[in-house]
Order: structure tokens, then sequence, then C-alpha cells
């Protein structure tokens, strides 16, 4: 057992000056990534600054007609809201497709955002990783990299983001509100992530103590049509294989809005923004659909293991966007 000190913040305020000054400080929310990462000694944090009791625990409709999420709500909670259920299915899908009912009632919503990737040799800490050692290499390169990317990896880094939430909340271009050193501040959800380039230690654009307080839904009269499907390899408590947010609006039968983002093919969650420009304008038809795939996906690199994951994200496309027309 390594030893570590336990800080409850009185406000957003002081959690962000915590952690700012502690350089082996971590956030704790529900625990259910960072808990497990400290047990395999993946992570080693001095202090532990718990952000729990703070009131970032509510879900308020906004004056625009929007949704504000505060970063503690639970993610059972989120999932059986009623305004979620009803203006954002995909949201509430997602959700329910993630873990399992009691890490659900324990996970949140900045936690889930921020989730450390589950390849395998990051975990494992005899296995060299450069975003767990920076420098020490990549083994699921060459290695077993059967659920890792095929989409903007680089020879640093193969591993992919894991959230079921992150990958609705890319396609509902949400914006993530955080509060750092120097105040609270908007950041677009495509700007959240980056790329593992070089720096593949390096997961998102947040500045070292910034703190995630809440995610904002813009208003999206289309996100009523809308769903989430994922492959894994067991009914449920399973990380995706593959997995795609759509939201489809016709016009007719013609593609008026569509928005799509995909899961488990990349270092981030993927927005489809190429697929989109496909369907957008154009009546609607499963061979279409496959096509906007097909063109999303064309510059994706398998690996030697994962290859599957291009026709299976495929049909994923097909089958999600299929249903919602015919719906």
């Amino acid at each position: 057992m390594r030893a570590f000190r336990y800080h409850r913040p009185a406000d957003v305020a002081e959690a962000v000056a915590v952690l700012t000054a502690e350089p082996q400080a971590a956030y704790l929310g529900g625990g259910t990534n960072l808990v497990d990462l400290m047990k395999l000694g993946v992570q080693r944090p001095d202090v532990l600054v718990d952000v729990t009791r703070l009131p970032l625990d509510t879900v308020e409709e906004v004056p625009d007609g929007g949704l504000r999420i505060g970063a503690t709500v639970r993610n059972s909670d989120l999932a059986a809201h009623p305004v979620v259920r009803r203006d954002y299915p995909v949201l509430a899908r997602a959700l329910l497709a993630a873990a399992s009912g009691q890490l659900r009632n324990m996970a949140t919503t900045g936690g889930n955002l921020l989730q450390r990737t589950r390849c395998v040799y990051f975990q494992d800490t005899s296995k060299a990783c450069n975003k767990r050692e920076p420098g020490s290499g990549c083994a699921a390169l060459h290695g077993q990299n059967r659920d890792l990317a095929v989409l903007d990896w680089s020879e640093q880094c193969v591993a992919t983001h894991p959230s079921d939430l992150a990958v609705a909340l890319a396609a509902l271009d949400t914006v993530v509100e955080v509060h750092e050193a120097d105040g609270p501040r908007d950041i677009p959800i495509a700007d959240l992530y980056r790329s593992p380039g070089t720096h593949p230690e390096r997961e998102t654009t947040l500045a070292r103590g910034t703190l995630i307080t809440a995610v904002r839904l813009p208003p999206l009269p289309a996100a009523r049509r809308s769903t989430y499907l994922k492959v894994r390899d067991r009914a449920s408590f399973a990380f995706a294989a593959g997995s795609v947010a759509a939201v489809l609006d016709l016009d007719g039968d013609v593609v008026r809005d569509v928005r799509l983002a995909y899961g488990a093919v990349a270092h981030r969650p993927w927005r489809a923004y190429r697929a989109e420009e496909e369907l957008r304008g154009r009546p609607f038809s499963p061979e279409l659909a496959a096509r906007a795939a097909d063109a999303e996906l064309a510059e994706a690199r398998p690996l030697r293991h994962n290859g599957f994951k291009l026709p299976l994200t495929r049909a994923i496309t097909v089958r999600a966007l299929t249903e919602l027309a015919s719906s």
C-alpha cells in the first residue's frame, strides 16, 4: 500500500489551487478508473483531491434550450434524466452501454471524459508504454493490438480512448466548462483531446490543475432522432470493439443534417466529419451510408490484429443510420 494524503476542498477555486500546487495530486470523483490504476501502480498520486462534495451535481435546462450537466453527475442519474432521454437519446444509450449498473452509480460525467486508455500494456507496469513512461517504447505497436487504434495513431502510441459518453458528447458538439488557475473557460469538445503524436502522455489540452466543472449540450432538435450502437465481446461490462453515435435529420428522404462520432478507433473520440459531408444534401440510402463510412475510413491504418474494425465500423454506421431513417 502506497501512502497518500486526502483533501476535500471547500470550493472549486481551492480544488484547482491544491492540484496546481501539488505535482503528484489527482482529482477524485467516482474513482472507477483512478482507483484501479492506483492498485496497478500505474498512477501514484501523493494527494487525492475529492471533488464529489462540490456543487457540481445538477442537470439544468438553460435559457437557449440546451442542457448543462455538472461534472459530478453520476452516469446512472444522467442516463435516467427525462430531458436527456427525450432530447438526447444518443447520450442516454451511450451511458447505458457503458460498464455495469454498479459502476454507473459511481462514475461521474467529468471523470468519464478523462478516462485513461484500457490498453493492456499501459496497465502493465512491466511492459513498455510511452503513455505511462515517456520514452520507454510502445509494446502494443507490434504486440497485442486487437482493441487499439486504426485512425490517428503514431509510432509512439496506438491506444484508444475508452469512453462511451465522450463519443456521444462529441457527436453533439458539446462545450466543456473548465476552471483553471486563472478562472473559468469554455472548451469545445473537439478541442479537448490531443492526437498522440510524440507525446502520448499528454492526452488533453488541459493545463495542470484544470478541473472540468460541467458540460453544456447545445439546443439540437435533430438529436431527438439519435442513437448509439456499441459492439463488444460481451453483452455488458465490456469496452467497445467499435461504436457509433449518430444523429440524423431528414427532409423527406434527403439528409438535412447528420452527426457521427466513432469510438474505439482512435486516441480520442473520433468525429466523422468526412462521412457527414458525404451524407448531407443527398437522399438517404444504406448504400450512401456505406460509402460515407468508407470515405471516413479511407486513411485508416489498421494494425496486425485489428483490421476487422474497418468493416465493423462501416456496418454499424449503416445500421445506426438506417434505423434512424426508418424511425
